[in-house]
């Protein structure tokens, strides 16, 4: 028998190799997946039947006079609009017989030529709600049965300007929302004074000037009075309102103290006095509003110490107190801040944490407390180095999905480097054994 020649076992070793270093190269080559999130299936419904158009030849159910002021608001109404509105204004309607009345009307992006005459809205005093946006036509005279019929009205960036007497006659109001919109007026009370059904009131950007009004609808919910020039203090009367939810009375020109009745408002969630020249100290009575969320008392002169209280409040998910003059020692620990959503102190100079209970690496603006309790400064280096590798002083957690990146970035290069082992071993196995058969075969 004719003993095999060293070519036959190279050649067998050789596909053996090829063979292993692919498969090794394939699955070190191979990115690893990334967990992703199904989507949950939709549940088997039946089909929802194709909706009837009304034929356009077809007569309209919306009384004919409120036909001809749509059109005279170049609304179209060659489709009845109680069925299918134009895709810039919102109409609803109701189902009175034999002719349906419009109920809610919203013209929004209209034109500049857009011309509202008393006629036209005349014919409209069914309406309920009434809302504009983009819509720079001047304010014009309503007739006093829409004035009154109207329980909704909303004007964004909308009649260039409005006067506090023209919207002082819509006493039937629960909504009123007004915002980048000038509103001239002496004072709040002027519009406020006979809306006593009010439950939101939004008069935002609107130039809005002089006090508070110590008399306000007692029935309000939400209350967004920012970005004006209102001035004073805030009325010790307004904490009589037991089922406000929203306050916002930031960028104003406010002053005084927090009134010390401020736990009074016992529904409270959201509430923010940003920006204004708030003085005094936080007041101790709002630990007595269990559903606060937001909390925001930023950029004002309050002073005094950080209440320990607010890390009792089991809801509260923002809290921002910079830019203030507190001092003294942060109450807080880890588990606190890194529950919060937002947590901000940054820009109180006298006030630092304590550092066996906070790491340096929470980033939270202040400076470590010395054994006395106060700051010590920071080095600047370090100061530098934290600003920027975080673009804002919120807390983001304790970094838990970085350390996770890193871990799937190295894993796909540690099989490269398997891979590239095995392949110079066997390469090294190859010349030995070539060494030996030779031997053998000599």
């Amino acid at each position: 028998m004719k003993r095999p020649t060293p070519l036959f076992f190279l050649l067998i070793l050789l596909f053996l190799l090829s063979t292993t270093s692919a498969a090794t190269t394939k699955n070190a080559t191979k990115p690893a997946t990334p967990p992703t999130l199904s989507p949950t299936p939709s549940p088997t419904s039946s089909p929802t039947p194709p909706t009837t158009e009304t034929p356009s030849s077809s007569p309209s159910t919306l009384d004919p006079k409120q036909i001809e002021a749509l059109q005279s608001l170049n609304i179209p109404t060659t489709r009845d609009p109680c069925i299918q509105p134009s895709p810039h204004n919102a109409t609803i309607c109701d189902s009175s017989k034999p002719f349906r009345h419009l109920i809610s009307l919203h013209l929004s992006n209209c034109s500049a030529d857009l011309f509202l005459s008393f006629t036209a809205l005349k014919s409209l005093s069914s309406l309920h709600s009434l809302s504009f946006t983009n819509c720079h036509t001047s304010p014009i005279r309503f007739p006093s049965d829409l004035s009154l019929s109207l329980t909704s009205f909303s004007c964004i960036r909308s009649l260039r300007r409005l006067s506090g007497v023209w919207l002082s006659r819509f006493v039937n109001l629960t909504d009123l929302t007004v915002s980048y919109t000038p509103v001239i007026t002496s004072g709040l009370y002027v519009i406020l004074g006979n809306m006593h059904k009010l439950k939101t009131l939004t008069i935002s950007h609107a130039n809005l000037t002089g006090y508070l009004p110590r008399h306000v609808p007692l029935n309000l919910t939400h209350i967004d009075l920012s970005d004006n020039k209102l001035k004073g203090k805030i009325p010790t009367s307004h904490t009589l309102l037991q089922d406000l939810e929203f306050l916002n009375l930031s960028s104003n020109a406010l002053n005084g103290e927090i009134p010390t009745e401020f736990g009074d408002l016992i529904s409270l969630k959201n509430v923010s006095l940003a920006s204004n020249s708030f003085s005094g100290s936080i007041p101790d009575t709002m630990s007595a509003i269990p559903g606060l969320v937001h909390v925001d008392l930023s950029n004002n002169q309050l002073n005094g110490t950080v209440p320990r209280f607010f890390s009792e409040l089991r809801r509260l998910k923002v809290l921002n107190l910079e830019n203030n003059e507190l001092h003294g020692v942060l109450p807080f620990n880890a588990s606190f801040i890194k529950r919060l959503a937002v947590f901000k102190v940054g820009g109180n100079g006298n006030l630092c944490y304590n550092h066996s209970l906070l790491s340096s690496k929470m980033k939270l603006g202040i400076a470590p407390c010395d054994k006395h309790g106060l700051p010590i400064s920071p080095p600047p280096s370090k100061e530098s180095s934290g600003d920027s590798e975080s673009d804002s002083s919120d807390y983001d957690g304790d970094g838990a999905d970085d350390g996770s990146e890193k871990k799937e970035h190295h894993h796909g290069p540690n099989k490269v480097v398997l891979g590239f082992a095995i392949g110079l071993s066997s390469i090294v196995f190859l010349i030995v054994f070539l060494v030996l058969l030779s031997k053998w075969c000599g």
